[in-house]
């Protein structure tokens, strides 16, 4: 029987596979990804995600060449990127809608999610549960 994850846990499993993703398939690793589940959404937030050829390019006045170029890349790591939530999260992704700004550098990514993942509570949400319960009767 495999133990369930808290969503803390699952959160940061999927940052740091997300980190190795990038990293391994566009070569250039965001700073920092931020990962919240939300029953059955999943916002996904990557800090200088930018590659070094897009800067370039837009160093170089050629913003609309890497806008496509953003918009391509998003395109092309969808279906990966589908494959690694599911398979972590163990639920399947019915949508996933993503957008970079190349003024920030932050990749924005919201996954909606077929059924919520089952996670384990935390010890925190535990506590809460039982002050909660215990102060309402």
């Amino acid at each position: 029987m495999v133990e369930l994850q808290t969503r803390g846990q699952l959160e940061r499993t999927l940052s740091q596979r997300l980190q190795a993703y990038y990293r391994q398939q566009l070569g250039h690793q965001p700073s920092k990804i931020s990962c919240q589940l939300f029953d059955s959404q999943l916002a996904i937030i990557l800090e200088d995600s930018i590659t070094p050829a897009e800067k370039l390019l837009v160093k170089e006045g050629k913003e609309a060449l890497a806008e496509k170029v953003r918009f391509s890349l998003n395109d092309a790591t969808k279906p990966e990127l589908k494959s690694l939530i599911q398979e972590i999260l163990g639920v399947d992704v019915t949508d996933l809608l993503s957008d970079a700004t190349l003024d920030t550098g932050r990749t924005g990514i919201i996954a909606v999610l077929e059924n919520p993942p089952q996670v384990r509570p935390s010890s925190a949400t535990s506590k809460a549960r039982r002050k909660q319960t215990s102060s309402q009767e």
